[in-house]
């Protein structure tokens, strides 16, 4: 289906992308830590409703 060489370009590709945002993110750490202070609570206040959710369609269909 993919030649060798779209396989192998694929394959750098991947790896430098990862690089990249890996070097990104710790170049930026600092500020994130500093302007998104709040957001894990934000997270799991979603996540928590995401569930309650599921939970009152589990119990509402029996």
């Amino acid at each position: 289906m993919f030649s060798t060489g779209q396989l192998v370009f694929a394959g750098f590709f991947v790896v430098a992308f990862i690089l990249l945002m890996i070097f990104s993110y710790r170049k930026d750490k600092k500020m994130h830590a500093k302007n998104y202070k709040g957001v894990k609570w934000v997270g799991i206040v979603f996540a928590t409703f995401i569930i309650f959710l599921f939970v009152i369609k589990y119990l509402l269909k029996n």
